[in-house]
C-alpha cells in the first residue's frame, strides 16, 4: 500500500532535531520541491535562520529547545515553517498566519502541510514499465525542480528515503542553477 502524505512527511521527523540553519534547510528543500512561492514581494520563499529566529520572536514559531546557538527545533517546528510558507504563497499576512497558527492542532496543521506539499513529497510509487520477467516493477519518483524529476526502483538499495533526498540535493547541487536550490 502506498504511503500516504501524511506518511511521508512524517518521515521527516528522523533527521530532526535541527539547528536554526538545518531547519531551514530542511524547510527549503521541501518548498523548493514543491514550488511555493509567496505572492507577496516582500517574503521570501526559502527561510533563513534570521527569519526563524524571527519568526520565533513574533510568536510564529514555537520557542525551540535551548537557546543561542545550542537552539535545536523539532519536527513540530518544521511543520509550523513550512505552514508559514505555504500561507505567505496564499497571500496571507503574518498577522494573519500568527492567528491562524493560534488555533490549529498539531494533527490538522500536518494534513494541511501534507496536502500543499504532496506533489513534492513523491506520493506513493508510480507504474515502471515490465521487467524482464513481464512484472511492472514499481519506481519512487522524486522531484528535484520544474520538469525534472529522478525516478529509483523501490526495490533498489538507493531506495531508502535517506538516499533519494541526498539524490536529489546531489542534482540540485550539480545543476548549480538558482531556481532548484
Amino acid at each position: 500500500m502506498a504511503d500516504t502524505p501524511v506518511d511521508l512527511l512524517r518521515a521527516h521527523a528522523r533527521h530532526a532535531p535541527w539547528n536554526a540553519r538545518g531547519l531551514a534547510a530542511h524547510a527549503t528543500a521541501l518548498v523548493d520541491a514543491a514550488g511555493v512561492r509567496p505572492t507577496n514581494a516582500s517574503a521570501r520563499a526559502a527561510p533563513s535562520p534570521r527569519a526563524i529566529r524571527f519568526y520565533v520572536a513574533s510568536g510564529l514559531l514555537d520557542h525551540p529547545q535551548g537557546a543561542g546557538t545550542s537552539a535545536t527545533y523539532g519536527y513540530r517546528h518544521l511543520l509550523q515553517l513550512l505552514a508559514i510558507k505555504i500561507r505567505q504563497r496564499e497571500g496571507a499576512t503574518l498577522e494573519i498566519i500568527k492567528q491562524e497558527m493560534r488555533d490549529v492542532t498539531g494533527d490538522a496543521l500536518e494534513r494541511r502541510v501534507a496536502g500543499s506539499l504532496a506533489p513534492a513529497l513523491a506520493v506513493g510509487a508510480d507504474a515502471a514499465p515490465p521487467d524482464a520477467d513481464g512484472e511492472a516493477a514499481p519506481w519512487h519518483r522524486v522531484v528535484v525542480g520544474d520538469g525534472i524529476e529522478l525516478h529509483v526502483r523501490t526495490d533498489s538499495p538507493a531506495a531508502d528515503a535517506d538516499a533519494l533526498i541526498a539524490m536529489r540535493e546531489a542534482v540540485r547541487a550539480a545543476l548549480g542553477r538558482e531556481e532548484f536550490r
